[in-house]
């Protein structure tokens, strides 16, 4: 029978201050379909990269799992939870009030989590805020940037505003600053728009150049161009 070899390595890093070249080194294992035993707030943990179907399977083989375990998914913060569960405005609430924390909540999976990790027949998932240092150091580090589709509009009945949209985000997430961005040729037509005004109560408006069109501020209503000036700023802040 041939023999295995498994190379392992141990990292000693610093728990309130992590440093940043071994956060690296770490996740760079976990981007090549290593295995990683991490900190949390709570107890020492086994972690794989969310897509990597092979480390999970080893995963199963070192804690002698069976293929009914359910696996919880690790989060940076409430943005990143938001993206793998559906969470009501009242639930929000209570999460922000016990996150970050040694908490796994059991929540309704959105179609971002790969099917393997989802309860089959209740469609959950454990996803956890951890308070620890190294944890969420390797988050951050393992973060990638990415742009995710809302179906929103699609699910509300009847005619469907940008308003109720941008009041909808919003509720859901109270902290983050929302920004629309739109086209010369939209703004252009701003004014025409449900309820149009209150766009700015819930996010900023990022007006940007389109071949072909020019910013006519100087076409609307005198009153509605400069209430538009009036509110215009250099940066989201």
């Amino acid at each position: 029978m041939p023999s295995v070899s498994i190379m392992s390595q141990f990292f000693q890093i610093h728990p309130d201050n992590p440093q940043a070249r071994l956060i690296r080194q770490a996740v760079d294992i976990i981007r090549q379909g290593g295995v990683i035993i991490y900190p949390t707030d709570s107890a020492y943990a086994l972690g794989c990269h969310i897509g990597d179907k092979q480390a999970l399977q080893r995963i199963r083989q070192i804690r002698r799992l069976d293929d009914d375990h359910n696996f919880s998914l690790v989060c940076r913060d409430l943005s990143d939870l938001g993206v793998y569960a559906k969470v009501s405005n009242s639930a929000y609430r209570l999460l922000k009030a016990a996150t970050p924390g040694p908490y796994t909540f059991v929540l309704q999976a959105t179609k971002e989590v790969p099917r393997r990790l989802v309860n089959p027949k209740r469609k959950t998932i454990g996803l956890r805020v951890p308070d620890n240092g190294i944890c969420r150091a390797l988050l951050t580090e393992l973060g990638e940037p990415r742009l995710q589709t809302d179906d929103r509009e699609l699910r509300r009945p009847g005619v469907s505003y940008m308003v109720d949209t941008l009041a909808s985000l919003a509720a859901q997430f109270p902290e983050a600053t929302l920004v629309y961005v739109m086209g010369w040729d939209s703004f252009n037509t701003l004014p025409g728009w449900h309820r149009w005004r209150e766009l700015l109560d819930y996010s900023h408006l990022c007006a940007v150049s389109r071949p072909g069109v020019h910013l006519a501020a100087g076409g609307m209503a005198k009153q509605d161009a400069e209430w538009l000036l009036s509110r215009q700023a250099d940066s989201p802040a």
